[in-house]
């Protein structure tokens, strides 16, 4: 490549912003990065909730820093915080629960639902399975990306950083869109358009179980870096997971967006890789294994039956997360549920459960063999909405569900309400057409990032 591909490991045990500010201030001089035109931050605000959700989301105040040491540098540049939130729900609800709406208010900085507007149409040309993509308008717009993930582990791609972050970047319309056993080719698609010229990581606390509502350890760190691929080398290798274990940064290597070898890579900084593996080498991470969870429900995956490959991204996904959430919000839901059993996918055997409720999950879901049960309960869809399983599955399992606490009902009423309201008024609220700089085809703008952005391209209009 044309340019030094280049990570940044500091320590930073606690949020203080001094210390974050003098972290990304020093990071961003060591890799020469020079913000310039229309800025656009992408964290991960994939959910949250004030009572029990705390660390799913890159935290605010490493945000508001980085606004800040923008502010610093060029104060007139606009600044952009979009996020197109997880599981259907609207983003203004996972803004306001997360602290996000508060800190925007305090630094003046625009903070956008990605689904509330306006979207480009864009052709993909590295894609495997999306060629094309609703490109929302700040995002479309964007002349620098500064891409800030939440390093986690995930229960379906085995970790959840800079490529994955890229999921985010989707409307709701399109998100679930080869959400199947094509996952991990899905978030190498992505990162056609989500390529950014920055990396900066909340590795401070970071998450196990289920990333949307995981369990928090504490890792005491802040990674930087100039290209996406050499960032999530680094994160993987902190879980404990080689870069080729990782399945979309082994198809990222393969579509060329870069090599996995660490000795094409420059790591630096005041901690090493290994002293961080060294702290999650012990950690759990549940959920990443249905088979492995500490249950009276036993669990019985099939495949998708077009392809014959385990469906790992979509019903097993949904019933992951489904768990992950109630379990997470009512401590001993899991290890106190009913007996039964919930099939995934096309199941080639028996599934025995006399007296016990049997769930199958997801329109494609079939027992090739016997079934015996009390009753069998479908819940149609490729896959469900998260929702619907929220709301209905555990009962089955004498399990609580978040999902009918009074406030939280009330809560996604109100801002489900606000968000079919912006949709609506989209048209009402475009400004007059202008020329998009990235009108460039995708591959172009992927070549000028690699180059690290530093001539602009004669086709700009």
């Amino acid at each position: 490549m044309s340019r030094t591909r280049r990570v940044i490991i500091r320590t930073c045990e606690t949020y203080d912003p001094i210390r974050m500010e003098s972290i990304i201030r020093d990071g961003m001089a060591e890799l020469q990065a020079t913000p310039r035109g229309r800025i656009f931050i992408k964290p991960n605000v994939v959910t949250a909730n004030r009572n029990y959700i705390h660390h799913s989301y890159t935290h605010p105040v490493l945000v508001e820093t980085m606004v800040r040491v923008l502010r610093n540098v060029s104060p007139e540049q606009p600044i952009t915080i979009g996020e197109s939130g997880g599981i259907g729900l609207p983003t203004r609800l996972f803004f306001h629960e997360s602290g996000y709406a508060a800190m925007a208010k305090r630094t003046n900085v625009r903070l956008v639902d990605l689904n509330e507007e306006q979207t480009v149409k864009t052709p993909l040309v590295k894609a495997k399975w999306h060629k094309t993509m609703e490109v929302a308008k700040s995002l479309h717009e964007a002349e620098y990306k500064i891409w800030m993930p939440k390093l986690k582990f995930h229960i379906v791609t085995q970790i959840t950083h800079c490529l994955k972050l890229n999921i985010g970047i989707l409307t709701h319309k399109e998100r679930f869109l080869y959400h199947d056993d094509r996952l991990n080719d899905k978030v190498v698609d992505m990162l056609e358009v989500g390529y950014p010229n920055l990396v900066v990581t909340d590795a401070i606390t970071c998450g196990r179980g289920f990333e949307s509502s995981p369990i928090p350890f504490q890792l005491g760190a802040i990674l930087m870096a100039n290209d996406p691929i050499a960032a999530d080398m680094v994160a993987a290798r902190i879980l404990g997971y080689e870069p080729h274990e990782v399945l979309h940064l082994a198809e990222a290597e393969r579509r060329g967006y870069g090599s996995l070898r660490f000795d094409e890579i420059e790591v630096s900084g005041d901690i090493a890789i290994e002293a961080l593996r060294e702290r999650t080498k012990d950690l759990d991470s549940p959920f990443q294994d249905l088979q492995k969870l500490n249950s009276p429900i036993r669990f019985y995956e099939g495949v998708n039956p077009d392809t014959g490959q385990n469906c790992y991204g979509g019903c097993i996904c949904s019933v992951k997360g489904t768990l992950g959430t109630a379990d997470r919000r009512y401590a001993g839901n899991l290890v106190n549920a009913r007996r039964g059993a919930i099939v995934m996918g096309a199941y080639d055997g028996d599934v025995m459960h006399p007296g016990e409720p049997v769930v199958l999950v997801g329109d494609c879901t079939r027992v090739s063999g016997k079934l015996e049960a009390a009753k069998v309960i479908r819940f149609a869809g490729c896959p469900p909405k998260v929702a619907t399983l929220m709301t209905m599955m555990p009962r089955h399992f004498g399990m609580r569900s978040p999902a009918w606490e009074p406030v939280n009902l009330i809560k996604v009423v109100f801002f489900s309400l606000l968000k079919a309201f912006m949709r609506v008024t989209i048209p009402l609220r475009r400004r007059a057409r202008v020329s998009y700089p990235s009108a460039r085809t995708p591959s172009a703008r992927w070549q000028e990032a690699e180059a690290g952005d530093q001539v602009r391209r004669s086709t700009d209009h």
